[in-house]
């Protein structure tokens, strides 16, 4: 008899809900495989919105740092992260570090495996917006963990040429989709089997029935003051409209809060609510019939159900909703945001050409891609 080969031990770091939700398909897949050992070390950079997200998936950490603090600085974050982390990779000895995107963890994980020469696999590789400010400080963050990552699982053809333009081996980049969609069909499965994980809801669709639904999701750094204010500024006028109604998730940040709250409350057809976990948020995407945000999530996700997204930014590291008709750019001017939506409400030909267009970031199997590129990498 032969010896079956080793397992290889695969850290997988994340700290967010947006990288929870990206991750959980990936931790899925790798744990279903003998081939390989699993430990995930989550940073908790979001605390209640990350556990929200973990306890949906099944999914337990080996290692929780618990590093959110109110009002932390980013270099104050990036160090706690680069020696707790750090701590971790000592202990475990992995063979794989697996990050994804482009938050602070991500990048602090790829650097910590860096420094002890452990081999580190980028999911949702290659994402550009040629800004260092925008999405800020998200961008530098790609660029640094694509300096390091021995594999780049880009999600678009897109984001692979972008690494190639940037001299990165192309032997090491592979176009895998976003794993973004492979846990919309998972919740989506979920949610269907089990009707009660998603019916907090309930209440606002009974209370906005007959109305055209917005959902609004605001919460990048780059619009932290005037920008948000411009925001808010536009939903008021939006909210004008009776046969509307907007549901905004508030994101539970203070510049966030403070200025939703001064300026939008007691709006009647704007509900200001808690942050949604993620089944309730799977909701929200279904019963809306456009996407307000200047999240970069909700630029795939949307799209994988039908629904137009105006993106609340000047410029996305993800151009192919833009190219393929599924998103466009409306920045922060109000006028600009009010004229946009308005148009989508009153022109059927309008709305129907982004609600049908095809959605480039993926079919739903891109963690098994993963798994196996790792696993035949060796």
């Amino acid at each position: 008899m032969t010896d079956s080969p080793a397992r290889q031990t695969v850290l997988i770091v994340f700290g967010t809900r947006p990288e929870a939700i990206k991750m959980f398909p990936v931790v899925h897949a790798l744990r279903a495989d003998p081939r390989f050992a699993v430990h995930v070390c989550i940073s908790a950079q979001h605390r209640g919105m990350l556990d929200q997200v973990m306890a949906i998936a099944g999914i337990v950490a080996d290692h929780d740092l618990d590093l959110m603090r109110p009002d932390q600085t980013l270099d104050g974050l990036t160090a706690a992260l680069l020696t707790g982390l750090g701590r971790v990779m000592d202990t475990v000895q992995p063979d794989w570090v697996v990050v994804q995107g482009d938050t602070a963890t991500a990048m602090a994980g790829a650097l910590a495996a860096y420094y002890r020469k452990i081999r580190v696999a980028h999911v949702e590789a290659g994402l550009r917006s040629h800004d260092i400010y925008h999405p800020w400080p998200e961008e530098v963050n790609r660029k640094i963990i694509g300096t390091i990552a021995a594999l780049h699982f880009a999600p678009t053809e897109t984001s692979a040429a972008a690494l190639r333009a940037e001299n990165v081996a192309p032997a090491t980049i592979h176009v895998t989709g976003n794993t973004v969609i492979d846990a919309l069909q998972w919740v989506t499965a979920r949610i269907a089997a089990e009707p009660a994980l998603a019916s907090g809801l309930g209440d606002l669709e009974t209370r906005f029935a007959g109305r055209r639904v917005i959902g609004v999701t605001s919460h990048r750094r780059e619009n932290f003051g005037q920008g948000l204010q411009s925001i808010a500024s536009a939903i008021r006028t939006i909210a004008q409209r009776t046969d509307v109604a907007l549901i905004f998730p508030v994101h539970p940040n203070p510049n966030v809060r403070r200025v939703m709250d001064a300026e939008l409350a007691g709006l009647d057809n704007v509900a200001l609510i808690e942050p949604l976990d993620y089944p309730h948020f799977a909701r929200l995407l279904a019963i809306a019939d456009i996407m307000l945000t200047d999240s970069g999530g909700v630029q795939e996700e949307a799209p994988a159900l039908g629904k137009p997204v105006l993106v609340m930014r000047e410029t996305t590291e993800r151009p192919e909703g833009v190219v393929a008709g599924t998103a466009r750019l409306v920045g922060t001017d109000p006028a600009r945001i009010v004229s946009e939506i308005f148009t989508l409400l009153d022109d059927k030909h309008a709305y129907a050409a982004m609600a049908r267009a095809h959605n480039p970031f993926g079919d739903g199997t891109s963690a098994q891609r993963i798994m196996e590129l790792i696993a035949n990498a060796g």
